[in-house]
């Protein structure tokens, strides 16, 4: 089986959870101290050894395909004031043998419908799946995570889930897998629902945000119909998927930031913010002044 060359990120949706913010910019272009959301997925991306990034976008995504364009005006302007550190970040956004392709999902009609967008361009080859809100931050000397799946995938060669265990009450926010154990780190995965109630799921282990598939999945996701929501979801095609083929979920290293939502958001700021060499220890002083400033109340 071919390695995987090809990533996927459905940036479609309308960040309504974000509103107003998001009403004329989209929610994977707020950004993380001083990089966008989707400039840390592709980053990982590429980490990963992958270089055909498939957007699948909607109305008012336009802002993602210039941040990743040339931006000649800016570079200019940069150039002749002499501000050269400034003007590498901007060339380098996004290295030169990455090809990027946009791919418009004319209808909200769910996670799998967006990934099925992308047939065209996969083909038949295995690829890669990544949702940028779910922000994946790992500590030093560890893979990122999706770098993480493509080499569980060049050995194991089938399609791989990253999961993480998450409380009960909140299984109704995930796709929810059943395993059972099959090496360390991972798991064979026997089933999986789409956001389950909490006394229905019949696990804790969530679907966290990063997939390898099999380019099987286009055929299950072109024939499921509408599920959960009535939109087309990508877990009733890997569920559809794992009686065909196997399925692994595997157990990540890591830390996911759900920033999706505002509290998830906040606390990825935060990470960052800390990690970052330019803001670190000013942003801790801070932190540490309003701690101090609440244990005296």
């Amino acid at each position: 089986m071919q390695k995987i060359r090809k990533a996927v990120f459905p940036v479609a949706g309308l960040g309504s959870r974000f509103l107003p913010a998001t009403k004329a910019q989209p929610k994977e272009m707020l950004p993380i101290v001083d990089k966008p959301l989707i400039q840390y997925a592709v980053e990982e991306a590429v980490a990963a050894g992958i270089t055909e990034m498939i957007f699948i976008t909607g109305r008012n995504k336009r802002a993602i395909e210039d941040h990743f364009d040339t931006a000649y005006e800016l570079e200019s302007e940069l150039e002749a004031a002499g501000k050269t550190a400034l003007l590498e970040f901007v060339r380098n956004v996004i290295p030169k043998n990455i090809t990027c392709i946009y791919i418009r999902q004319s209808a909200p009609l769910g996670l799998g419908h967006a990934v099925l967008c992308a047939r065209p361009v996969v083909g038949t080859e295995p690829f890669a799946v990544l949702l940028a809100d779910d922000f994946m931050d790992t500590e030093e000397g560890q893979k990122p995570v999706l770098a993480q799946m493509t080499d569980l995938f060049d050995y194991e060669k089938c399609s791989i889930l990253a999961v993480q265990d998450v409380p009960r009450e909140s299984t109704g926010q995930y796709g929810i897998v059943s395993a059972a154990p099959y090496r360390p780190g991972l798991e064979h995965v026997s089933g999986i629902v789409e956001k389950p109630k909490p006394a229905d799921a019949p696990s804790t282990l969530a679907v966290a945000g990063r997939y390898v598939l099999s380019a099987k999945i286009f055929d299950f996701l072109e024939n499921i119909g509408a599920g959960t929501g009535g939109e087309i979801q990508l877990t009733d095609g890997i569920a559809a998927l794992m009686a065909s083929e196997r399925v692994l979920a595997h157990r990540y290293a890591g830390k996911r930031y759900d920033c999706g939502s505002k509290v998830g958001y906040l606390q990825a700021m935060t990470a960052m913010g800390l990690k970052h060499p330019e803001t670190g220890e000013a942003y801790r002083k801070f932190l540490d002044e309003i701690q101090t400033r609440h244990a005296d109340k």
